[in-house]
């Protein structure tokens, strides 16, 4: 894909990501890419409440992603965030219990489904770490599956595989419940 570019989620790129978004009925049972912000009233009471919870949280700069786009399409997106803003990580104690607070979290990263198997997860990921630097940096940390080299459904895979953030230079910090992992790298 030779026309690949990214954008960050803002209020101008908001119809983008919605436009994906709804492709996928908000995305994993309609979460609109929420799941991992801070608990809110409307979240999850329907998809459309969702949505609005996120749209407002874009409007108040409170959530944070690189967009991938293939031309003027939005195909793929990575989430990002300090903690505060995105708290609600699976193992949360015991990952707070290893490790140092990070800069930034990595929590999602989503491909449409006629885009997948093209390396997007991986654009998406360096996309992520480009808009981070421009933010001043620091330590970035994620959860990914840890597949071992196994096939695994996508449905799985909300945030992309070890194998993946190994090759964006993360290094492996240690095990994360049954089968995720925690990988860090300083920007």
């Amino acid at each position: 894909m030779e026309n690949l570019s990214i954008r960050p989620l803002s209020v101008e790129t908001w119809k983008d990501f919605e436009q994906l978004a709804q492709k996928h009925n908000g995305v994993w049972g309609g979460c609109w890419c929420t799941a991992f912000h801070p608990r809110s009233p409307e979240q999850r009471q329907s998809s459309e409440a969702t949505k609005a919870y996120k749209e407002r949280l874009v409007r108040e700069d409170r959530a944070h992603a690189a967009l991938v786009y293939d031309g003027d399409v939005c195909v793929a997106w990575c989430q990002f965030g300090p903690p505060q803003e995105l708290p609600n990580i699976y193992h949360r104690k015991e990952v707070e219990s290893k490790m140092t607070m990070p800069d930034w979290r990595i929590t999602c990263i989503f491909v449409d489904r006629d885009h997948r198997k093209k390396g997007l997860s991986f654009a998406a990921l360096n996309g992520a770490l480009e808009l981070i630097k421009e933010l001043g940096g620091g330590i970035v940390e994620s959860y990914p599956q840890d597949t071992q080299g196994k096939k695994t459904s996508n449905s799985f895979l909300y945030n992309s595989t070890r194998q993946i953030f190994e090759r964006a230079g993360f290094s492996y910090e240690g095990k994360k419940g049954k089968n995720h992992c925690i990988m860090r790298k300083t920007i």
